[in-house]
């Protein structure tokens, strides 16, 4: 068999001793991170240019024995000799946090498939379970003899496999935490060798587990029963200490003592290619979008093996199976979690009272949950595969009974008017008799209660424990039946009770300067529906149509009354969003309406739109300040300016949440939806044992599109969203007399991340032969030098029309800026314009810096994200004088034409578009606005030559003050 070299580079310095080294890709292949276990630092490499030096992070003060990164790449955890486990941003490395410690070293760290869940392990042999939302411990799992080396969830999301020094393998079943199968000594011991690791590994498709064998071999069992299937044994001397799947399961690399790779064909059990190394190889990481894999040795030093699976075979991308394939980075909880959110405290270990809720046997449940899959986002409601009508119907009907007790029902009661929702408060549980409940589940923090002999204990607690001291519980001797939390103070309110039929209104700040400064108010005949909070506010609507809003020192302020009966409420900052029924509609018809307290007035009003046969569940404020709105059918919708003020449906649950699941709405942010999966026939969470919160990536139910790229058109529009959003975000600070350099920072790099989506799509386009659609998608991109790796790009492609056409475009940009250019110039030669005026003038110069300081922009030949470098301009290129801007753009535009005449002579000469590098300037841009042009200049000196990476959202395990 023909022998290929592969070249290995020096990572990290292991001295003469044998150490421990990691090594992953992350999810697009764009970077590589190693350790060693004989090195304090990490590093990450760019595997394009393996010459350049790597960002190293240099946070732990021992040696890095793990490294674990998450599924969607935005976060990086790494373990050490020192105990600890750190969280970074990815591919970034800011240091985040320090999430758990041990009291001995750690061995190995895994993600489950959401990347809210880290497992933790090494030489306590207790394994860790932890939330990554909020760092809590979810639950430690104890079984193992010896330290454990090796980790991995279940794709399926069912269990976590585990593996020790001495070569026991244990099942974990994640809803209960129990022990399924203890498979004793079936791998080698390691002893105390610490520079190799017992390790195991499931398939893409979570079917088999693979476990190093004590035959030199590699050991397949099976995921339910954990039998043995059968076993790869070739040429292998010596024990195995690294093993790695293909994407798409098909193909396999094993590395054993006897410092041999070796490449399997999985279905066929015959090993395809191999590679001696001089050192033993400790660690493989199979590429996830290409077919190469990194290796490193036990001396630190790492290479690419590319071309591992030889051209005539079926590619290792090829055919990934669809529990991965349809995986598209979003953070989702699956089955792992939802136990969690039921039985998942430390001191519930022992109970099994939710067991009795299985399936009848795991067997069935995995066909079933392979047939789901085929069915995939076709199936409905009706066509649910899973046999649990009944108790389904029998879980609506106790919620009904539930939330007629109490106000933080969400369910129907029969009224004149047909389908009538009750009135909820977002955030609220039903009552439960001898359970603890919420009254307010936000993004900031809950307020639990329970009842016992006439009164209630109230708690309130913090999602960010490090915000200040702890808040002293209550006792509640109202019977308080909702809530609602802000950073400044609490708000309490109960149904009307006693003889005299009164319902009462409290609220707790949590620090004043005055003493006594709680505060109550008590309605006769009037009873409390919904509470919010803002800024120096209290509201409260109640049975009677009012809306009552207080002062945060307890001044009645206003009594307004509402047209219709109030369904929901919430608050943010100044702002008030109340939901009412439509007065003058008998159809399930909902209006609502925004109040901005500080002002008096009422910037919006409008009909709420929900999914027909739903009912509004949830309802508030983004983190950022975006009214949104939840139904039952599992619809998440944003209320923007775009067409003069539509809600925009930014999230489905229907693609995403299994037959058996629902979604309990806590918040969102720009890029996320914060929710808590409960399992059927659970409609809402239990306090006990705490929740676990699920991180959902927004996404718009976009059509399936014959260019196959759903995922790219995704990220196109919800950047154009964000777009829209920053520029709303920009004009209201403009209007207040406030620096906007932030936002035109942010506004600049989402542009970036922009352009970058759409070169993407035009080369999708381009390979689906949708030229017309890539001609309109050229036309958006904001940045000429943009435009100018688009030509590069179908000319590489082989499309001289094309380019041609791109071409024009470009002229044609070039010749209105040149048009609009003498008028700027004046207005920008006159020193008694107004402050509005400059920053108008100012968005052509911005916008032209802006430009120019990036490179061209042209993907690889596997279209890969394109670099941009921002660089500095100096004074005497920024000035826009008449003459002299009149005069560059047209010989701009000369220049161009000349291009274009080379091209009609010589069709082949395409790429003179890329050599003849066009100054040009960006037309006007509403994003960037600054006061005059020596602030353009000065910000283009401050620009960070570093990469713009594209956004990706605020780290979850990195709490920030949240509304």
């Amino acid at each position: 068999m023909k022998v290929r070299s592969v070249k290995l580079r020096e990572a990290h310095k292991c001295g003469n001793a044998a150490s421990f080294c990691s090594i992953l890709w992350d999810q697009q292949a764009h970077h590589l991170v190693t350790a060693s276990s004989s090195e304090t630092t990490i590093s990450i490499h760019d595997p394009l240019l393996p010459s350049n030096l790597p960002k190293i992070l240099r946070h732990h003060r021992d040696g890095v024995t793990a490294l674990a990164l998450s599924p969607n790449s935005t976060c990086l955890a790494s373990g050490s000799i020192d105990h600890s486990v750190k969280l970074y941003k990815f591919p970034g490395g800011e240091f985040q946090t320090n999430i758990t410690r041990f009291t001995l070293p750690i061995r190995v760290l895994a993600f489950n498939k959401s990347g809210s869940m880290l497992a933790a392990a090494g030489d306590d042999e207790g394994i860790k379970l932890i939330n990554t939302i909020d760092g809590s411990i979810a639950r430690v799992l104890k079984g193992h003899k010896g330290p454990v080396t090796g980790l991995a969830f279940d794709p399926n999301s069912e269990y976590l496999a585990s593996i020790d020094s001495i070569g026991t393998v244990i099942y974990w079943e994640l809803q209960s935490g129990r022990e399924l199968h203890n498979l004793k000594r079936v791998a080698p011991d390691i002893g105390s060798d610490l520079s190799s690791m017992n390790v195991l590994s499931w398939s893409p498709d979570g079917e088999t587990l693979a476990v190093p064998g004590l035959k030199n071999d590699v050991v397949m069992y099976d995921r339910d029963t954990a039998e043995k299937l059968f076993s790869l044994r070739g040429d292998h001397v010596q024990p195995i200490c690294s093993l790695s799947w293909s994407p798409n399961g098909k193909y396999m690399a094993t590395s054993s003592l006897d410092r041999q790779v070796l490449i399997w064909d999985v279905g066929k059990k015959l090993d395809i290619d191999r590679q001696k190394f001089d050192d033993r190889i400790c660690c493989m990481a199979w590429k996830p979008i290409g077919n190469a894999l990194a290796v490193i040795d036990v001396m630190g030093k790492y290479g690419v093996w590319e071309s591992v699976v030889p051209s005539s075979m079926k590619s290792p991308t090829e055919d990934i199976p669809s529990s991965r394939s349809n995986y598209n980075g979003l953070l989702l909880f699956d089955e792992e979690e939802q136990e969690p959110t039921t039985s998942g405290s430390l001191s519930d270990l022992g109970e099994d009272s939710h067991g009795e809720s299985e399936m009848p046997s795991r067997k069935r449940l995995r066909k079933q949950t392979v047939f789901d899959k085929d069915l995939d986002e076709e199936v409905n409601d009706e066509l649910n595969l899973f046999p649990k009508t009944e108790s389904r119907k029998k879980a609506h009907s106790t919620h009904k009974e539930y939330s007629d007790k109490g106000n933080g029902s969400r369910s129907m009661r029969t009224s004149t008017r047909k389908n009538m929702q009750e009135a909820f408060q977002p955030g609220a549980t039903p009552v439960q008799p001898g359970k603890r409940r919420f009254l307010c589940y936000n993004m900031l923090g809950t307020i639990t209660t329970m009842e016992h002999d006439g009164y209630s204990h109230i708690e309130i607690d913090f999602h960010d424990t490090g915000r200040g001291a702890r808040v002293p519980s209550m006792t509640d001797y109202f019977g308080f039946t909702m809530a609602s939390l802000n950073e400044n103070g609490s708000v309490f309110a109960n149904p009307c009770k006693g003889e005299k039929n009164m319902s009462t209104l409290m609220y707790r700040p949590f620090s004043s300067w005055a003493n006594n400064s709680e505060w109550s108010m008590r309605f006769e005949g009037e009873e409390v529906k919904a509470v919010a909070l803002g800024t120096a506010w209290v509201a409260a609507v109640t049975s009677l149509n009012f809306l009552r809003i207080f002062t945060e020192g307890g001044l009645q302020r206003h009594v307004l009354s509402l047209d219709g009966p109030v369904v929901t409420t919430s608050g943010f900052q100044d702002q008030l969003a109340v939901v009412t029924y439509v007065s003058d509609c008998d159809q399930h018809m909902l209006e609502f309406r925004v109040f901005n307290i500080a002002k008096g007035t009422e910037p919006l009003k409008g009909r709420l739109p929900l999914t027909p046969g739903s009912q509004l569940t949830w309802f508030g404020f983004s983190e950022e300040g975006q009214l949104s709105s939840y139904d039952s059918k599992g619809i998440l919708r944003v209320y923007t300016n775009l067409y003069g003020g539509s809600w925009l449906p930014i999230f489905s649950a229907s693609k995403d949440k299994k037959s058996d699941e629902n979604y309990w709405i806590v918040g969102l942010n720009a890029r996320r939806l914060f929710c808590i999966v409960c399992k059927n026939p659970d409609l809402f969470p239990q306090v006990m044992p705490k929740p676990v919160l699920t991180l959902l990536d927004l996404s718009f139910p976009l059509a399936s599109s014959d260019l196959g790229a759903e995922t790219l058109e995704n990220e196109f529009m919800m950047n154009n969203f964000h777009l829209s959003q920053i520029q709303k975000r920009m004009e209201e600070v403009t209007d207040a007399g406030l620096d906007t350099s932030s936002l035109e920072d942010e506004a600049f790099n989402l542009e970036a991340a922009q352009d970058r989506c759409i070169l993407r799509l035009i080369a999708s386009c381009c390979n689906g032969d949708k030229l017309v659609r890539a001609t309109e998608l050229v036309k958006l991109l904001s940045l000429d030098k943009s435009m100018q790796g688009a030509i590069k790009l179908v000319t590489k492609l082989k499309l001289p029309n094309l380019a041609e056409r791109f071409n024009s475009i470009l002229e044609e940009r070039l010749l209105s800026e040149t048009k609009e250019t003498p008028n700027t110039t004046l207005l920008n030669s006159n020193n008694n314009v107004s402050a509005r005026g400059d920053v108008d003038v100012s968005k052509a110069s911005t916008s032209t810096e802006r430009s120019e300081m990036v490179e061209p922009i042209v993907p690889s030949v596997k279209f890969s994200l394109p670099i941009l470098k921002k660089k500095v301009k100096s004074p005497e290129e920024i000035k826009l004088g008449n003459e002299s801007v009149v005069q560059n753009q047209k010989a701009k535009v000369d220049n161009n034409r000349e291009v274009k005449g080379i091209e009609d002579n010589n069709a082949g000469a395409v790429t003179k578009v890329e050599e003849t590098k066009i100054q040009s300037q960006h037309p006007p841009n509403v994003f960037f606005k600054s006061s005059n042009n020596q602030e353009n200049a000065n910000k283009a000196g401050e620009v960070n030559q570093s990469q713009p990476q594209r956004p990706s959202p605020s780290n979850p395990f990195f709490k920030s003050s949240i509304k």
